[in-house]
């Protein structure tokens, strides 16, 4: 378990692997076919985490988080008793992540980004930061919070309009995630995740074509999108192309088969199997 550089929840819910964009949605669009928000919400460690400070200690305790997590923490500890400030503080908050607990680290990581004299920017992104471990720990009320508190900072940010987008869907308000991912797409058009969740949206909002339309667009870009096709094979069975939803579910289990899109288009296949009277 991890949590990457601001970070995608959403993407992939929070909300499937964030490593890149978005995240997915914790929570089930109807009582039929499980849905990307099932997925569990997990944080790859970025290759170059986000930096609040400079020094070679800091550096030398963010390199060890991904392969020594446990000895991040303790350098961590034994600087910050030394007054290793802000800098030690986020290692600690982000091996804490890595080690399991995400609430211990998310409080960390809010307190950094609201109480450090960092550029706005810096501390942007670890409030991005704090909203994913908030989805981790299913808090999705402070997860928007932080997200909120990140825009504050930074209101242009696609990554953190995603995360927010996140956090607005695991409560439901599915009008408020279309618009946060409707300005990410303004400010970065070609981001197929925030596509694929702007489409469940939709769909959580019954607007189908609408939904069809922006998952569309993002397979043109990404063909081999798991997560769209997921999302496409919900479409199809709500529109009674159960051919069609099963083609689509069967190429992303074939896609990303250790995937959770892959565990979610399983059920919804067997569900497919056990018929109307299942689902």
């Amino acid at each position: 378990m991890g949590i990457r550089a601001v970070l995608g929840v959403g993407t992939a819910a929070l909300l499937l692997a964030i490593a890149g964009g978005a995240a997915w949605w914790e929570l089930v669009a109807a009582p039929t076919y499980a849905d990307a928000a099932d997925a569990e919400t997990r944080l790859p460690i970025p290759p170059v985490p986000p930096r609040i400070a400079q020094g070679d200690q800091y550096e030398s305790c963010l390199a060890m988080l991904p392969a020594d997590p446990e000895g991040a923490q303790a350098l961590a500890e034994t600087w910050q008793t030394a007054g290793g400030g802000t800098a030690a503080e986020h290692c600690l908050a982000l091996a804490r992540i890595e080690l399991g607990d995400p609430e211990d680290g998310a409080t960390l990581l809010e307190k950094i980004g609201t109480d450090s004299k960092s550029p706005a920017a810096a501390r942007a992104t670890i409030l991005g930061q704090a909203t994913q471990a908030w989805l981790m720990t299913g808090d999705a009320n402070r997860a928007l919070a932080s997200a909120t508190l990140a825009l504050s900072l930074s209101s242009d940010d696609a990554d953190l309009l995603i995360d927010r987008s996140v956090a607005a869907g695991a409560l439901a308000r599915w009008q408020d995630a279309v618009d946060d991912l409707t300005h990410a797409l303004d400010e970065d058009p070609r981001r197929p995740d925030a596509m694929v969740l702007r489409g469940s949206a939709w769909r959580h909002l019954g607007q189908l074509d609408l939904a069809d339309d922006d998952i569309a667009r993002a397979l043109a870009m990404d063909p081999e999108n798991a997560e769209g096709l997921l999302e496409r094979g919900i479409i199809r069975e709500r529109r009674n192309d159960r051919l069609g939803a099963r083609t689509d579910w069967e190429h992303a289990i074939a896609l990303a088969p250790d995937s959770p899109a892959a565990d979610l288009a399983q059920q919804n296949l067997a569900l497919l199997e056990a018929g109307p009277d299942h689902y």
